[in-house]
């Protein structure tokens, strides 16, 4: 008896594991799944931050809107209705959620009025575009090795020139130059698939 109910209880739980493989996180969001959540906060809350500030120009501000809206995601998630992709409905749900922001606030009237005005649809998949390869070279940055990756910083973000950065790291010119010239192989390589002959 207490071997068939050790082969039934074996059974259930391989059974719940493949469901668990099989379902889509959508449907794990739905059911209460924390895990699923977290891993949809983890993966979209920064690239939802840079798409929302193409539309409010403020940070603090794009990181509230996301964040509420992320509250509101978990407290309806049991009522959520998703007929896109996953992707395509939180971009667009920020996306509403900076409209009625914008709209709210009468001192940006007519950037609300040039916002409508636009196609929604074009507007939307051309900023995802742009944030996604942002965030696609953010990632490909910090994946570099650590030396490559300060000096390739210092020279393109910060501004700095081979001469001024050889000075602060104590390294030849020749050296700072080899390393920009790494970084650009590399981001050429991984971002292949995003531009061609940009870089």
């Amino acid at each position: 008896m207490l071997q068939f109910m050790d082969n039934i209880f074996t059974a259930t739980a391989a059974f719940m594991i493949l469901r668990k493989k099989t379902t889509s996180i959508e449907e794990d969001l739905k059911s209460g799944d924390v895990d699923a959540y977290e891993s949809i906060f983890k993966k979209y809350y920064r690239p939802l931050v840079v798409f929302a500030i193409k539309y409010i120009n403020n940070t603090e501000t794009a990181k509230e809107i996301v964040q509420d809206f992320f509250v509101k995601l978990y407290e309806k998630r049991y009522s959520i209705n998703i007929d896109t992709s996953l992707k395509s409905y939180l971009y667009k749900s920020v996306y509403n959620a900076c409209l009625n922001y914008i709209s709210q606030n009468e001192t940006r009237n007519r950037h609300f009025k040039n916002m409508a005005s636009q196609t929604e649809d074009s507007v939307i998949d051309d900023h995802v575009a742009a944030v996604e390869l942002q965030n696609r070279i953010y990632e490909c940055i910090e994946s570099m090795p650590e030396q490559c990756k300060k000096i390739f910083k210092m020279n393109r973000l910060e501004g700095l020139k081979n001469e001024q950065i050889a000075q602060k790291l104590n390294l030849s010119k020749r050296t700072v130059e080899t390393q920009i010239s790494k970084a650009l192989k590399i981001l050429r390589k991984e971002l292949n698939d995003y531009v061609s002959g940009v870089l």
